[in-house]
């Protein structure tokens, strides 16, 4: 064999345990879940430890809805992160739907495939939605693929993964009928690790024993899937020989498996390294042909599949073959899953070493690039909890004054959940930038605890200012559609209030809100959800109160109102706020109308100029003329 041929041998074997990887990465991160179903199931089932009938309902909505959701959430956040894991969740409702069985192949399907979608969908997108539209376009994206993903499960997928089960069972039938019982395990493993064990078991293998046990007394159709030798087999392999990471997790696998008789368990460690299927049709062939040998069988099927289990359905005489069934598949089983195990360890371990040492040759690069391209910074987002209010005002005054200092670089608003790949600095509120951290990681993070009154933004401008980026010829010429004056209203600017609550002046601005047209009354509760998440207020004694993401319904038309408090209110977190300007935006207009606020909120000397007058008409003058 040439080196070519070596080499794509090799290729296809790193693929394989790739997509085995993958599959494994699906269901792992939800084992708790596994877990929390196996013991409901071990305790509270009519043939379980505590059977209690009422606990017992937790069992089938489980198994069918909550872990093939979980799967298949996790399958498309794996491919396209959040917003792949909730089209990928209901993609797989879907394929629920349009089954008679539980649904994890099929979740394993449409996970991933509903997260591959949304994200070439936004691949394709990005860069050409209009600025304050994005979030329009991400949650009604997001509806209409995972409506059309679902519809396509529902009628392709979900009968399709019941068709294999049904061909499956006829298979095991053939080879049964055919009396080749060992063989039964060709079938039976491979489709547990597709977690189909319970379709089979319930579906194909327990309907022949029950016939069997009602003619002689017992069958071993009962031990056929539900033998633990197998499994147990697996994960002692990796207890032995796994790499250190896998085998701290065996330990409590074992138990819940062996002595819980939850085979879910093992399951993903089958899967990532696929060539493990070859261990466990080993270890069931042998542990049937010992029962066959034996002539050992069950009177009833156990469940859930444990020792414990087996032993309590094995009648008079059958013990012996039972426990020595056991016994050899999980002998066999661990032989030959040790083989892949080592071999497995040793190339990830070889494997990691390569990709570490590239890791450091990139790191490095970078290094290098970082020196010679140093200051090249094109992008600068300010992110908050929905991508609205102070973010948007932040940007906005950092804007202005990356315009005046003629430097090239562009600034704009969004949520923490959409923060762009190619954010070169990020911005958000003290309160959030750990949040910011945690999805962009490998970002420069600038936390600030005031949008307007900051001397991080000059400071940040002097750094930049070094790095003498080129100008843009079209720097500064967004200009926003909506003027301050064709939203704010005179009557709608109340001076010298009395000092009052954060809660009342929220109120009093959602009032005159309400009573000016612009908003429905509901919008005041919004205002209040918003402030929970993040309190708006932000710096020289301004507050900007608005709706949240959830309130676009309750907004009938564009405006601003201007409350005035000369003495002070407690707006928390040590802030004193005089002047609360309540705000609403259709369609997002509210971007506009923040960025010019900013624009005059921002000048210290003109803010203390709003708080001390008597006039209302110098107020409206005020914001009007100077945006």
């Amino acid at each position: 064999m040439n080196e070519s041929h070596v080499k794509e041998k090799k290729d296809i074997s790193v693929k394989i345990q790739e997509f085995g990887r993958f599959l494994s990465g699906m269901v792992m991160p939800n084992i708790g879940a596994f877990i929390a179903w196996g013991l409901i199931t071990a305790f509270f089932i009519s043939s379980g430890w505590r059977p209690n009938e009422r606990l017992a309902q937790l069992v089938d909505p489980m198994v069918t809805y909550l872990l093939p959701l979980l799967i298949g959430y996790t399958g498309g956040k794996i491919v396209g992160d959040v917003r792949g894991g909730v089209v990928g969740a209901v993609a797989t409702m879907g394929v629920i739907v349009g089954a008679e069985i539980p649904m994890f192949l099929g979740a394993m399907i449409m996970g991933p495939l509903g997260g591959l979608v949304i994200k070439k969908f936004d691949d394709m997108v990005e860069g050409k939605i209009k600025t304050g539209f994005e979030m329009l376009v991400n949650n009604f994206s997001a509806g209409v693929i995972g409506m059309l993903m679902a519809i396509l499960a529902y009628f392709a997928i979900g009968p399709v993964v019941s068709g294999l089960n049904g061909v499956l069972g006829k298979a095991v039938e053939v080879i049964v009928n055919a009396g080749f019982l060992p063989l039964a395990s060709i079938i039976v493993e491979p489709a547990k690790i597709l977690f189909l064990n319970n379709a089979i078991n319930h579906g194909v293998l327990g309907p022949i024993g029950v016939q069997e046990a009602k003619e002689i007394g017992k069958s071993i159709f009962f031990l056929i899937e539900t033998n633990p030798g197998p499994g147990l087999g697996i994960l002692l392999s990796y207890l032995v020989f796994g790499k250190k990471s896998v085998k701290q997790s065996t330990p409590s696998a074992i138990i819940i498996h062996f002595l819980g008789g939850i085979h879910e368990i093992y399951f993903p460690y089958v899967l990532m390294n696929p060539a493990l299927i070859l261990a466990v049709i080993a270890g069931g062939a042998s542990g049937v042909f010992i029962f066959n040998l034996f002539n050992a069988g069950l009177v009833a099927t156990p469940s859930p599949g444990s020792i414990i289990a087996l032993l309590a359905m094995t009648p008079k005489g059958s013990f012996l073959g039972v426990l020595l069934g056991v016994l050899i598949s999980t002998v066999v089983t661990f032989l030959v899953a040790s083989i892949f195990v080592k071999s497995s360890s040793k190339e990830l371990d070889e494997e990691e070493l390569e990709k570490a040492t590239i890791k450091m040759k990139e790191l490095k690069n970078k290094k290098e690039d970082n020196i010679k391209l140093e200051g090249q910074i094109d992008k600068i987002i300010f992110a908050c909890d929905a991508g609205m209010g102070s973010s948007a005002m932040g940007a906005s005054v950092l804007k202005e004054k990356i315009r005046k200092a003629g430097l090239d670089i562009f600034v704009t608003n969004c949520a923490i959940e959409n923060i762009p790949k190619d954010a070169d600095i990020i911005i958000t509120h003290k309160n959030l930038t750990e949040r910011a951290k945690e999805k962009a990681p490998d970002k420069k993070h600038i936390s600030i605890d005031d949008f307007l009154a900051t001397s991080v933004y000059e400071e940040l401008i002097k750094e930049l200012k070094k790095k003498k980026p080129i100008k843009r010829n079209k720097q500064g010429k967004q200009e926003s559609e909506h003027s301050l004056n064709n939203i704010l209203e005179e009557e709608n600017i109340l001076l010298g209030l009395k000092n009052s609550s954060k809660k009342e002046a929220i109120d009093l601005a959602g009032k005159l809100l309400v009573n000016g047209g612009y908003v429905k009354p509901d919008y005041i509760q919004s205002m209040h959800r918003r402030e929970e998440v993040l309190s708006t207020y932000i710096g020289n004694g301004v507050a900007i109160p608005h709706g949240d993401k959830d309130s676009k319904d309750e907004i009938i038309k564009s405006g601003i109102v201007v409350l005035q408090y000369p003495e002070g209110i407690d707006y928390g977190e040590g802030n004193t706020v005089h002047l609360v300007i309540g705000i609403a935006g259709k369609n997002n207009e509210h971007l506009s109308i923040l960025s010019k606020l900013a624009t005059v909120l921002e000048d210290e000397n003109l803010s203390k100029k709003l708080v001390d007058t008597k006039d209302a008409g110098e107020i409206y003058t005020t914001i009007v003329n100077e945006e």
